[in-house]
């Protein structure tokens, strides 16, 4: 199978194998395992059973199977069935005898698994905010360092809160101090973002997304904990910290539509001194070619009006669909020969365990 067939799997064995796979290698297997028994799952007399063997979409652009371990993974969170708790621990390691648990707790609890199934995992995991940050670090020493920032696909929000999190990126570190958010990926490649100017700020930072969560009721906050591979301590502490922070203060979300969201923002008046930045992590591909498109068109409709004192930039941490490498862009516009341009800053770890800096000068 070629590299750019990836996120076009149907077949729903291979599609299996392969988020596995991918979990294997980033360090979860014992979500791995779990994973696997999907197939077998699959095959059961079960309500759910019968959605997944009946699946219209792409089995794993939909991330259809991350969508059920969730579910198992929230029963365990909640206490309602922790037979799964030593799978995650790693003392349960036979193929078969995970087999044999998780379908006996399909066989039991159909009916609240059923729905995991009609919306996608939401995680916007906080160990990405690394690679955002070190974009602005980059446009920092560009443009004017002081940010009106804007987020897509924010879920929770945990990202839209990047402003409170401290972050040792290399040689650079940004952030307060104190905050109970710390964000210190093993950083590969040449060199490290360049520090910030005295000037950086980040002024306003907002999200939106579909079905935004709330991370201050407790309820929400599981669900989101259960998309969160359970063999990952240090991804639930990155959770935790941002549920913390989220009670004490709310990031600012609003539930829309990423396309109109876009249009809104872009809209609105500008003040001179402030660069408005759009970005956004591992969510592009899950929106359709014609909301692309049209966030593509208005970006460049805008930044045909920004000048020096008004600049616009674009932050992507997203999938190369020919590589599944995850790479960090930055597009920017303020009156300049670059207008427009995209460079690529970094390649990063899909959870924010390590970012290769490219170097860019």
């Amino acid at each position: 199978m070629a590299s750019g067939d990836i996120m076009l799997i149907e077949e729903f064995e291979r599609a299996v194998e392969w988020q596995a796979e991918h979990a294997f290698e980033n360090g979860a297997e014992c979500t791995a395992r779990v994973i696997r028994s999907l197939a077998r799952v699959r095959e059961t007399d079960t309500e759910l059973g019968r959605r997944m063997a009946s699946w219209a979409g792409l089995t794993l652009k939909d991330a259809m199977p991350l969508r059920v371990t969730g579910g198992l993974h929230h029963l365990a969170l909640t206490g309602r069935d922790q037979r799964l708790l030593p799978v995650y621990a790693g003392a349960v390691t036979d193929q078969e005898a995970v087999d044999a648990i998780v379908l006996e707790l399909v066989a039991e609890h159909d009916a609240e698994l059923v729905p995991w199934l009609d919306g996608p995992p939401q995680t916007n995991e906080a160990g990405r905010s690394a690679s955002i940050m070190a974009g602005l670090l980059w446009l920092a020493q560009r443009m004017v360092p002081r940010f009106e920032l804007f987020e897509l696909g924010a879920s929770a929000g945990v990202n839209t809160m990047l402003e409170r999190y401290f972050f040792r990126l290399g040689r650079t570190d940004v952030g307060p101090p104190d905050s109970p958010m710390r964000i210190a990926p093993d950083w590969r490649g040449e060199g490290s973002p360049p520090p910030p100017p005295d000037e950086f700020e980040i002024v306003d930072v907002r999200g939106c997304d579909v079905a935004p969560i709330d991370l201050a009721d407790p309820d929400s906050a599981l669900r989101l904990k259960a998309y969160v591979w359970p063999d990952a301590p240090a991804r639930m502490e990155r959770i935790d910290a941002a549920i913390a922070l989220a009670t004490a203060n709310p990031p600012d979300l609003v539930q829309m539509d990423a396309g109109e969201f876009v249009r809104e923002i872009l809209a609105w008046p500008r003040q001179p001194g402030a660069t408005r930045a759009m970005f956004h992590s591992i969510m592009w591909q899950y929106m359709p070619a014609e909301t692309q498109a049209a966030i593509a068109d208005a970006f460049h409709e805008a930044g045909a009006q920004a000048t020096p004192d008004k600049p616009l930039a674009w932050v992507s941490l997203e999938t190369d669909p020919a590589t599944f490498r995850h790479e960090l862009k930055v597009r920017y516009w303020n009156g300049g020969e670059d207008d427009g341009k995209t460079t690529l800053l970094a390649h990063a770890h899909p959870h924010g365990a390590w970012v290769e800096w490219e170097g860019v000068t």
